[in-house]
Order: structure tokens, then C-alpha cells, then sequence
């Protein structure tokens, strides 16, 4: 299956993923007798994700510091909001939010959405939230930005999206009046880790570049308990390592 096919299905770039899993018979969850220890069993098209040997999320404990990684070079632009509850997340879907170069690749920004701890652990420890930047380039390899958010400040950036989350999952819809820039979700010092790994739902497709910004974002408390309010809890357990290298950037 090809990549561009699996950011609809998998990357959460579809409304209609959870549909897609009731045709399949598969309705994966993150907790409970469908959790993420099933995945790999509940459909073949999710094989890799109990097979796969370079998997997302994982603890970033040991780096190698590296002086020569290029910097992400954002172009991100202004899109109108277009927000959706997909069963799994809430997230948003950017017609035109330009991108992000990193050395002679380009990607554009296809979609943004959040998890619940993150996903991601630093030295072992999960941050409140993440937000995943999700990218494709013209050849249709992914690469992830993943944003890490902390309990403090009212995020202004996050508010026109916590403002109009969706209670229930359905189709997406715009909000009208309101234009969206992932430039606004970003730490300034733009420091990363960066491994290769894998989608972090079902089908857990390998082959993705992950780039973790080290230093994190604040939202209140009230902001990240709204959230929480949909989903409580949405992140996959951290994978093995698996021999994989996790190179840093310094920023």
C-alpha cells in the first residue's frame, strides 16, 4: 500500500478513518481488548505493527550528538481552519500550510493532531501532550514533526482549535471566519531529535522520519483538560529501539 494511501487511512488525514475500520471488522482502541498489545492481530493490513522492528513512539534516552543534521526551515503559511474528530483525535486538515525543507527534501504540511500523554518520552517521561506536524514530500515519504506541550500558560496558538473541537467523532468541517499557522505552534529554538520509525496507529507503516522538537510548548491546564475531555488517554505505548540510532540537533 502505498504512502500517500496510508496518510488517509492511518496518519489520521481522512474524517473517515473510523468508518474505514468498521468496514474491516477492526475497530482498533487504545485501551482494553482492541489496545495496541492487538493491533498487529486485528487485520492483516496491521501485521507490521506487531512485526515491525523500527516502530513509533519511542524513549528517547541515549542520543548521539550530531553537528552536521540540517535545520528544519519552516515555510508554514495561514489556512483556513478545517477541524475534525475522527474517533482517535481531534485534528486539522491544512489545504495550504505550506511546509517545512529539511536539507534537499521538501515537505508539505498535510495535517496536525494530538495525543494524549505524548506519545513520545524523554528520558522516560512522557510530556502532557504532543502535537504531530504530519508532512509528505512529492515522492509521498512521511515526516512528522512531533511538538511537545507542557502544563502552563494559556497557549494562544492552540485556542481557535481547542475552542471548536468536535465532541464527537464526524466529518470535517470548516469554521468559518478562522485561519490556522503551525508556525504558531512552535517553540523558538528549534533543536530536534530525529530517528526513523513508523506511524503510531494502525497499520503502523515503517519508513517515516521523526523529528521531535526537544524543547516543549506550554497550554493550561484548562486547554489540555479539554482536550482530555474527549480523550483521556490516546497514546500507543513507547516501541523498541532495535539497534536504531536517535541523532540530536542542538538548538
Amino acid at each position: 500500500m502505498k504512502l500517500s494511501r496510508l496518510l488517509m487511512l492511518c496518519c489520521f488525514a481522512a474524517s473517515g478513518a473510523w468508518a474505514g475500520e468498521a468496514a474491516h471488522g477492526a475497530h482498533w482502541e487504545y485501551d482494553g481488548h482492541n489496545g495496541p498489545a492487538r493491533w498487529g492481530e486485528m487485520n492483516k493490513e496491521y501485521e507490521v505493527c506487531g512485526l515491525g522492528k523500527h516502530q513509533s513512539p519511542i524513549d528517547i534516552r541515549k542520543t548521539e550528538m550530531k553537528v552536521d543534521l540540517p535545520e528544519l526551515a519552516f515555510d508554514y503559511a495561514a489556512s483556513p481552519l478545517k477541524i475534525v474528530n475522527n474517533g482517535h483525535t481531534v485534528q486539522v486538515n491544512l489545504d495550504a500550510g505550506g511546509g517545512v525543507k529539511i536539507g534537499d527534501h521538501v515537505y508539505r504540511l498535510a495535517q496536525f493532531h494530538f495525543h494524549t500523554p505524548s506519545e513520545e518520552r524523554i528520558q522516560g517521561k512522557p510530556a502532557d501532550m504532543v502535537a504531530h506536524l504530519v508532512h509528505k514530500d512529492a515522492a509521498g515519504k512521511l515526516a512528522v514533526v512531533a511538538v511537545l506541550v507542557k502544563r502552563g500558560k494559556e497557549n494562544a496558538a492552540l485556542k481557535a482549535v481547542f475552542d471548536n473541537m468536535p465532541i464527537a467523532a464526524g466529518p470535517v468541517h470548516g469554521v468559518e471566519g478562522l485561519a490556522i499557522n503551525a508556525a504558531d505552534l512552535l517553540p523558538a529554538k528549534r533543536g530536534y531529535y530525529h530517528f526513523e520509525g513508523s506511524l503510531t496507529t494502525p497499520p503502523c507503516s515503517e519508513g517515516v522520519s521523526w523529528y521531535v522538537l526537544s524543547t516543549p510548548v506550554e497550554a493550561s491546564a484548562a486547554q489540555i483538560k479539554a482536550f482530555r475531555g474527549l480523550y483521556k488517554h490516546n497514546a500507543r505505548p513507547v516501541q523498541p529501539l532495535n539497534g536504531r540510532n536517535v541523532v540530536e540537533r542542538a538548538g
